[in-house]
């Protein structure tokens, strides 16, 4: 047997060290990325802009009374997403002013806008547009009572799902930016 040649050595070193190369990219790209996740950090696009409920608002035993007459019915067949405005009984111009952001948050869902449904406690503001999408549900204290964080001054918003839990929500002058951002998340859920 030869003994292998210094070009030979150089050419196993070559490889070896370029095998050792590729290894530590892979074993530290998980390296990265496990530590990230553990960290916490997530991606901006992840993360959702409303204030995330644990344990959300459990709504399905309170069951609503709609102002017009007769009880709303969770149905999570139908898959409906609601937004739920829980406002003191004298808003004024926010709530006003919400009205109107949530009308075009519901126009800017577009072809999902018939899985939106958007419900005030109490009375819907008179100079809000839309009222065909805009409900009210009366005004009951076990409902406000299930809204986590509902006792603050101004307007609170929520997100709550098919099944009827409170799962976001947005305190007294959010981004409406922010809502529809979460609310366009939501919708792609099938």
């Amino acid at each position: 047997m030869n003994d292998p040649t210094p070009s030979q050595l150089h050419a196993r070193k070559r490889n070896r060290n370029a095998l050792m190369l590729i290894a530590l990219m892979i074993f530290g790209s998980f390296l990265i990325a496990g530590a990230l996740r553990f960290s916490g950090w997530r991606p901006e696009g992840m993360k959702n802009k409303g204030e995330l409920l644990e344990p959300p608002g459990d709504l399905r035993e309170v069951h609503p009374q709609l102002v017009e007459g007769g009880e709303y019915e969770w149905n999570p067949v139908e898959r409906h997403w609601r937004i739920l405005v829980a406002a003191p009984r004298q808003c004024g111009s926010p709530c006003d002013q919400l009205a109107n952001d949530l009308d075009k948050v519901w126009q800017l869902t577009g072809r999902e806008a018939d899985r939106v449904q958007i419900f005030w406690l109490g009375q819907v503001p008179a100079n809000a547009p839309g009222m065909s999408h805009q409900r009210a549900l009366r005004d009951q204290p076990a409902l406000r009572a299930a809204l986590p964080g509902s006792d603050v001054s101004g307007p609170v918003t929520y997100i709550v799902d098919p099944y009827g839990f409170a799962i976001l929500r947005y305190v007294p002058g959010h981004d409406p930016g922010d809502l529809r951002s979460d609310l366009s998340k939501l919708l792609k859920l099938k």
